[in-house]
């Protein structure tokens, strides 16, 4: 009986979550699909600005292939960084050829306009300084990989010494003990989708499209600091991590895609809130300023035709409004999974679906 209440709590919960809608009036806006020209075409994953006005694009720009060798394969990629300026010029391309640009997932630019790529391909983020010199990565490509010793001869598999967990670490994506969900202590990320940086250069890299539900937070060298969550419905935990932003004040916020909720943490990883009400969240951005209002996607999945709208919200969760529907038409959006929000009214919008970046001001 314990056990059924559990079930019609967890339930009634989900269903309340996808069926409430804030109130939330319709913002006028313009859009632009013409600021840029990509180089190359493809699923744009990530936008990102620096303090200059600077665009940076990361395209997914073709099917990653492997090539056998000896012992293992080798995971080649086709996704490219490029850089413009202010005015949608084509500057440059960052880090072409890297090793870890498998498939594009965000691109981030911290308060130092450091550039940060994150892969999920590769299981990688990457740092790189304004000028475009790599720095850091954090992550390492997997080892458990399929391959074949000869023509006919059965695929084998070779799997990676398991790191360290420490207690309820593990059983994330490496098979250790520990609770589900919640990855192995460090760096053995598992399609890791978004990063996000606070006032005192810690990052936090949400690690939440495989098997793993969690935050991994490093101190500013990229040395670990801690982690947090796990799968689940409850608090602190996750289904599904699509987002992550920082507000000035320190607060982390967590795009819980599979639970229909963004999650509000302090620095540390303690559960203060959630905001339920603006359908399933994936891209989000934070304004800067004085007064901070958060964006976030009720991003169309593939081949979908709804949804598609992006809201405007102050922090404490209260709907300003909201712009867009799905579609392929300017000022219609297809499957936004990034944004960028320097100021209140104006954002660059990624779209996976469209293949494009699309200029928004939010008309006042």
């Amino acid at each position: 009986m314990k056990r059924l209440l559990s079930v019609l709590v967890i339930a009634l919960f989900a269903a309340g979550t996808a069926l409430f809608a804030q109130s939330a009036p319709e913002l006028k806006f313009d859009a632009n699909a013409d600021v840029i020209t990509l180089p190359a075409l493809g699923e744009v994953a990530g936008v990102a600005t620096n303090s200059h006005g600077q665009l940076f694009v990361y395209v997914r720009t073709g099917q990653p292939s492997a090539t056998l060798g000896t012992e293992r394969t080798f995971y080649h990629g086709h996704s490219r960084l490029f850089e413009f300026d202010p005015s949608g010029k084509y500057v440059r391309e960052v880090g072409g050829g890297l090793y870890s640009f498998d498939f594009a997932q965000q691109v981030r630019i911290d308060p130092q306009d450091n550039i940060w790529a994150v892969d999920s391909g590769s299981n990688m983020a990457m740092k790189f300084d304004p000028e475009g010199r790599f720095l850091m990565v954090l992550g390492r490509k997997g080892e458990n990989i399929n391959v074949r010793p000869g023509p006919g001869l059965p695929a084998r598999r070779i799997d990676p010494v398991p790191a360290a967990a420490g207690p309820g670490e593990g059983g994330g994506g490496g098979g250790n003990q520990g609770t589900p969900g919640a990855g192995q202590r460090g760096e053995n990320f598992n399609l890791p989708t978004d990063i996000a940086f606070d006032r005192d250069g810690n990052v936090y890299l949400a690690d939440g499209m495989g098997n793993n539900n969690r935050i991994a937070k490093f101190n500013r060298d990229g040395n670990w600091v801690t982690g947090w969550g796990q799968t689940g419905t409850g608090p602190g935990q996750f289904n599904k991590i699509m987002g992550i932003v920082t507000d000035a004040a320190g607060n982390v916020y967590v795009a819980d895609a599979g639970n229909r909720r963004i999650q509000v943490f302090d620095g540390s990883g303690a559960f203060k809130s959630q905001i339920a009400g603006i359908g399933s969240p994936m891209a989000m951005c934070i304004t800067s300023g004085p007064t901070q209002y958060l964006y976030s996607s009720n991003s169309n999945g593939p081949e979908s035709m709804d949804n598609g709208e992006i809201y405007k919200l102050q922090l404490n969760g209260t709907v300003v409004g909201k712009f867009g529907r799905a579609g392929k038409q300017q000022g219609e959006f297809g499957m936004v999974n990034s944004l960028d929000c320097r100021n209140e009214n104006d954002l660059w919008v990624g779209e996976v679906w469209n293949w494009r970046v699309q200029k928004v001001s939010i008309k006042r």
